[in-house]
């Protein structure tokens, strides 16, 4: 497994982060003074080796820090060892129903477990085995609490899903762990609603001091999903409240680490790559901006730098924020005036706006005159 870099916040404009208690999943440090990570779950059968793997790889490409396989099976715990030893990052080993697959996959060499309280048989029980084992192995666990699967005890007790009630359950999980000695944990409290999430993340925030993995559940397909989840956890994490995070949508899990790494750009809390600066479709505009848009996005994606481009379709607010990007046009008349860092460098034929942005894009990049530093 190779250690992963962690791209930096831009420190501008990164909101205060919660402090929160330090641990590791695998060679990615969580929590504490650690940039916020990237995680996401493979949609394979955990059995078949290969598949797992070769979506692992896809997800590592994609920006990927840390992935999770679900565990429903003995068939899928003896997939564990094969898995976490050849994953680039590290493997969390999703377990539910089952205890025993707990302790397949502490000895299988996973980086961390996350274990559903709700739906586990006598987990209670189990606890005190389960932190014995995680400590000996020094893995952490994250208990993971989930709207749908809410213990029966509490849900008789709040009558649904409620945020107290989520909270309620992490904070009895965890103080299970605590009278064991055992404190190397990281919680969830899902919902499928952003406000219930929110309002629930909120609370356990002000009652631990344990990092927290944000994620909305059953968000939805890609578009739905991806609203979703921006909403809330955009709201928390420029609050300092979040420690890792997974968009989960109905949709490829590589569209998952693509919104996720987005969410993070926009906070301020990750470096951010390309970003496309382009104006909305109006009545004032004298190129199709839509498709401009897209073509230049195409065009200059997987640049191994930061790079702000702008590209607008009329004369009224092209030029301010062309002169804003790190490279931007205005278009009119069939015509796009090209600026870099402020200063207009060219006016060319509409045909060759797109070449003209991936030159000057490149000669920037040969240059070193981007803010930030390069990806891998």
């Amino acid at each position: 497994m190779t250690t992963t870099n962690l791209p930096m916040p831009d420190v501008r404009s990164a909101p205060p982060r919660r402090r929160t208690r330090p641990l590791q999943v695998g060679p990615v440090p969580v929590g504490g003074d650690a940039p916020v990570s990237v995680q996401s779950m493979t949609t394979t059968l955990t059995a078949d080796v290969d598949a797992t793997l070769q979506q692992i790889a896809a997800l590592t490409a994609a920006g990927c820090q840390i992935v999770r396989v679900a565990v429903p099976s003995q068939d899928d715990a003896d997939a564990l060892p094969a898995i976490a030893k050849k994953s680039q990052i590290p493997v969390i080993a999703d377990i539910h129903f089952q205890p025993k697959y707990v302790f397949a996959a502490l000895d299988a060499g996973c980086a961390a477990v996350r274990v559903n309280p709700g739906n586990i048989k006598k987990f209670d029980d189990k606890v005190h085995e389960i932190a014995r084992a995680a400590s000996d192995a020094k893995v952490p666990i994250r208990i993971g609490v989930n709207a749908g699967s809410l213990d029966k005890r509490l849900f008789a007790k709040y009558g649904k899903a409620t945020p107290e009630a989520l909270v309620e359950s992490a904070l009895w999980e965890c103080s299970l762990f605590e009278e064991h000695g055992f404190t190397d944990l990281k919680i969830s409290v899902k919902h499928h609603d952003p406000v219930t999430m929110v309002r629930a993340y909120e609370l356990l925030a002000d009652a631990c001091d344990y990092p927290l993995h944000l994620g909305v559940t059953e968000a939805g397909p890609l578009l739905q999903g991806t609203i979703k989840s921006a909403v809330a956890f955009g709201s928390l994490l420029m609050r300092g409240i979040g420690d890792t995070i997974r968009v989960s949508l109905s949709a490829d899990p590589v569209e998952e680490v693509k919104a996720g790494i987005g969410i993070l750009e926009s906070c301020g809390l990750r470096q951010r790559r390309l970003e496309i600066v382009s104006c909305p479709s109006c009545g004032r505009a004298q190129v199709d901006v839509h498709t401009l848009a897209e073509k230049v996005t195409a065009a200059l994606d997987g640049l191994p730098y930061p790079l702000r481009v702008a590209v607008m379709g009329c004369v009224v607010n092209g030029p301010g924020e062309a002169r804003e990007a790190d490279l931007g046009v205005s278009c009119g008349n069939g015509k796009g005036q090209i600026f870099r860092k402020g200063e207009v460098i060219a006016t060319v034929p509409e045909s060759k706006i797109v070449e003209t942005l991936v030159e000057e894009a490149l000669r920037i990049g040969e240059a070193g005159e981007f803010e930030g530093e390069l990806t891998s």
